[in-house]
């Protein structure tokens, strides 16, 4: 993945959440090759924070199944596989979908607006090729409309599945900006409409249509093998 427009960290109020998305990021372009142990005391230095919230970050990603521990050598990349992909994208599908359709039931025109104008940012970001502000931007577009669907413990569920797909990957995918184009105009269309089936198949669609080239990338990354 071209990481060149992506800042190489930015220190924010949340460290650990920072350090896990700086190491998430690094799994998913193939800098930390399944196999490699991370060490504390050198991502601190790199980051120039403290052992502290590196290690809060990697105790996230084991968690999420990127890393494992082993007592005395630290913890270690795990390998992702084709199917770990898949199935994140067909949790995202189900959840995201159930979503965007309880969304066209309750979205205002005035979220609707505000939806057309964040879309209206992200595909001037894509004819900037500007990673940092189109995952941003593409963050506020579900966002919105989770929080129009009014579904708190759904949205929490995706937010939590969220964090298994690399986000900042896919703007740099062959063809994704006008995919992406595509299925978010076809939301948007589908929610003004108030047409909850429409807004359903259009956001589960969404995230199934990634999963090939997300794959083939990974694959030519050296990430899945």
């Amino acid at each position: 993945m071209n990481t060149a427009s992506e800042p190489e960290f930015a220190a924010p109020a949340q460290l650990s959440h920072d350090v896990a998305r700086y190491v998430r990021r690094r799994i998913f372009n193939g800098t930390f090759p399944a196999g490699e142990y991370l060490r504390l005391d050198q991502l601190a230095t790199e980051l120039g924070v403290s052992v502290t919230p590196v290690r809060e970050a990697l105790l996230n990603l084991r968690a999420e199944g990127l890393l494992v521990q082993h007592p005395r050598r630290g913890f270690m990349v795990l390998e992702v596989t084709a199917r770990d992909v898949s199935d994140v994208a067909m949790v995202q599908a189900f959840v995201g979908g159930e979503l965007a359709a309880r969304a066209a039931e309750h979205i205002t025109a005035d979220q609707v607006a505000e939806l057309t104008r964040i879309q209206e940012a992200l595909e001037q970001a894509y004819q900037h090729t500007d990673v940092d502000r189109m995952v941003r931007l593409n963050h506020e577009f579900h966002r919105l409309i989770n929080v129009a669907a009014d579904s708190p413990k759904l949205t929490q569920f995706m937010s939590g599945i969220t964090r298994y797909a690399p986000e900042a990957v896919f703007p740099t995918l062959e063809g994704w900006p006008d995919l992406s184009i595509r299925d978010h105009r076809r939301v948007i269309a589908a929610l003004q409409a108030g047409d909850s089936d429409a807004a359903r198949t259009a956001m589960a669609e969404h995230f199934e249509v990634g999963v090939q080239p997300l794959t083939e990338h990974l694959c030519e990354r050296g990430v899945i093998r």
